[in-house]
């Protein structure tokens, strides 16, 4: 029994994937060439790919560069009231929505910046937030 197991596991772990995986490592190796990778460990890759799930919100706040606004401005204030007291996810939506991506790049909520800039519309109270993702910028009407 143990050796049809461990016959049944190598199968399915090691053989049946061979050729996907092997396909697979021959495309991602065409993109991204394994003598410049090899320097991470897994964990460190991983984060290079995915970017940083942890977050700092209030350091966010802190990362954010305003056009148009003071910090002290009462629209300022009241979007980190509201902001702060969204739950975790719509705070990631948020990011997503600001950056196209619910993850902080790999290096570090340190060096995400944003703008928040006022788009100056005459009527501010019939126009909606929007971003460019490309450039972290949000266009908050007063």
């Amino acid at each position: 029994r143990k050796e049809f197991v461990d016959l049944y596991v190598n199968y399915v772990f090691n053989e049946s994937i061979q050729q996907p995986f092997e396909d697979f490592m021959q495309g991602f190796l065409r993109g991204c060439p394994a003598k410049k990778w090899k320097m991470f460990l897994p964990v460190e890759l991983q984060t290079v790919f995915e970017g940083y799930a942890k977050y700092d919100w209030h350091r966010l706040e802190k990362c954010v560069k305003y056009v148009g606004y003071k910090k002290s401005d009462q629209t300022i204030k009241n979007f980190w009231t509201v902001f702060h007291e969204l739950p975790e996810e719509k705070k990631k939506m948020f990011l997503a929505f600001l950056s196209g991506s619910d993850r902080i790049s790999a290096y570090g909520l340190e060096y995400f910046t944003f703008v928040i800039t006022d788009p100056k519309e005459e009527n501010p109270d019939a126009n909606y937030p929007v971003c460019n993702t490309c450039r972290h910028i949000l266009f908050l009407p007063r």
